[in-house]
């Protein structure tokens, strides 16, 4: 994840997520944190990888739509949507059962705007018709 606010951003995802940093530290311009795979989440500063590929005139894009998101699987979404609203996390949404997807879910925003979904596995039964039809071809 490119970053403009790199300690920002550090101290957003190992103090208030409270994802295990497996490499760097605050006041660095990179870091990785355990998202159930080692380095499975990276920050690094924007300007050095516009840098590196060339590209340091051109701005970072705001007010469009998302390409991308953070998605995070927690045990509960309830109990983890309370913990991160009590450490003064501004949620778009409240928890809610995506019977389409198999999920409950809710999101937010980290501090420079991208998007973050915290989500677990929904009970079958409370799967929709459709979801439960198109399973059917990837079970074995």
């Amino acid at each position: 994840l490119l970053v403009k606010d790199f300690d920002k951003c550090f101290k957003f995802y190992s103090e208030t997520l409270g994802l295990h940093v497996t490499w760097g530290k605050a006041g660095g311009e990179y870091a990785s944190f355990d998202i159930g795979m080692p380095s499975g989440l990276s920050l690094f500063k924007s300007d050095l990888m516009a840098r590196a590929v060339g590209n340091s005139e051109k701005q970072l894009p705001s007010g469009k739509r998302e390409k991308m998101a953070i998605v995070l699987k927690v045990n509960d979404v309830d109990a983890s949507y309370s913990a991160l609203v009590s450490k003064g996390v501004t949620f778009i949404n409240e928890p809610t059962d995506m019977t389409g997807w198999g999920m409950r879910a809710a999101h937010f925003r980290d501090p420079e705007d991208n998007l973050i979904e915290i989500w677990s596995e929904l009970a079958r039964e409370k799967w929709d018709n459709d979801l439960l039809e198109d399973s059917k071809e990837f079970e074995t």
